[in-house]
């Protein structure tokens, strides 16, 4: 075992010192866990090494990743679940002790920089769950500044796009009008504590549900004649980009030229249902591809051009446990194996499944992580991990 464990070492020497690694700089990755497949986070912390890959974006606040990557470069998007928010809008101590449970531990080791509190509330059109969306922000960012962490960790949350009325052209983009009443504030507390809005934006669907009208190459950043918005000529050859123009013109509606657009959740599934049209690994490849292309370039959208997009792409992994359609399963860049679904021109390493506890075995788990540049410690078995929500 020792022998082989050495021989994995100087492949993975060799592997670092050969991999090209300059195609995922300065994007960031989603690491949802709904599956019971996936490898530990210790290997994780490793692949994501390999790949350059600094920015991660979590559904929750898992203590196993957040140690797994401590000491390293990586930042990471940490996310409270939706079922937090009602109790925390009605009790501020609640959200002081879940920033005292879940950040605080790990927060002089690990790089957090943002908490996303709440995932797609208004998509819910729960108006209990929407109502409490801004309490339970502001009660996030008074326990941050009760520790002084407010500069250091930035409080956001995560939209769907669903809550605008008009999106075509871009310039007209304006919000649903039964939503403004919970936008409007939501949109002042951002500009006040100077905080990014967070969209989850899939030109997927509105391919899939219209095939026949919306060009495939406008969605997958290929070459085509794209359109020019009547009201100010500025010209459009992919949809994300409109998309997003769409929402700083309906932000602008109420009021707001001081707040940035991020893109928390964008991808393309590989595999889909029959009515999935468009979900292939073909397509998924060119619309991650030439994401990450645009990216690297620092491309702003046609309205900001002076601010390169910023993307978390949708997702590191297949997730094989998730509900719904097949294509919610299948928007990973990878397999729980470590294996490309598809090449964007992402070549990482997922270190072998190691079960031996013994000395010279973790010797060598804990070389392979100071290659890396993170931390080192006992040996973490790899055991699977617990359902996560995204």
């Amino acid at each position: 075992m020792a022998k082989r464990n050495l021989f994995l070492f100087k492949v993975l020497l060799l592997f670092l010192a050969l991999s090209p690694r300059s195609n995922a700089q300065g994007v960031g990755i989603n690491y949802g866990q709904i599956a019971n497949n996936l490898p530990s986070p210790s290997r994780v912390a490793v692949l994501l090494r390999s790949l350059n890959i600094t920015r991660v974006k979590l559904y929750d606040a898992d203590p196993n990743v957040l140690t797994s990557f401590s000491n390293s470069q990586v930042e990471f998007m940490i996310g409270l679940g939706n079922e937090f928010l009602q109790s925390m809008s009605t009790d501020p101590t609640k959200a002081q002790s879940w920033i005292q449970q879940r950040l605080q531990p790990h927060i002089n080791r690990t790089r957090i920089t943002s908490i996303v509190v709440g995932n797609e509330i208004i998509k819910t059109n729960d108006r209990v769950l929407i109502s409490s969306l801004l309490p339970a922000m502001k009660a996030v960012y008074s326990a941050l500044t009760s520790l002084g962490l407010e500069k250091q960790v930035t409080v956001t949350s995560a939209h769907a796009l669903d809550f605008l009325q008009t999106s075509y052209p871009p310039s007209a983009g304006t919000f649903k009008e039964e939503f403004i009443q919970f936008l409007q504030p939501l949109l002042d507390f951002h500009a006040q504590i100077k905080s990014p809005f967070l969209i989850n934006a899939y030109p997927f669907f509105a391919y899939m549900d219209s095939p026949k009208e919306i060009p495939l190459e406008y969605v997958l950043f290929q070459p085509n004649q794209g359109m020019v918005d009547p009201n100010t000529n500025l010209h459009y050859d992919n949809m994300l980009f409109a998309q997003v123009d769409a929402l700083y013109s309906a932000i602008k509606t109420l009021g707001h030229t001081d707040i940035e657009v991020r893109i928390s959740e964008t991808g393309w599934p590989s595999k889909g249902d029959e009515k999935e049209v468009g979900a292939t690994p073909e397509n998924a490849a060119l619309y991650n591809g030439n994401l990450l292309r645009l990216v690297q370039q620092r491309k702003g959208t046609p309205a900001k051009q002076s601010v390169p997009i910023d993307v978390y792409v949708f997702a590191l992994f297949n997730e094989n446990l998730k509900p719904g359609p097949t294509s919610e399963r299948n928007y990973g860049l990878f397999y729980p194996d470590g294996k490309p679904v598809y090449n964007v021109g992402l070549q990482g390493y997922l270190p072998d499944i190691i079960y031996s506890s013994s000395a010279s075995t973790v010797k060598t788990l804990n070389l392979w992580r100071a290659v890396m540049g993170l931390a080192v410690g006992g040996l973490i078995l790899d055991m699977g991990v617990k359902m996560r929500m995204r």
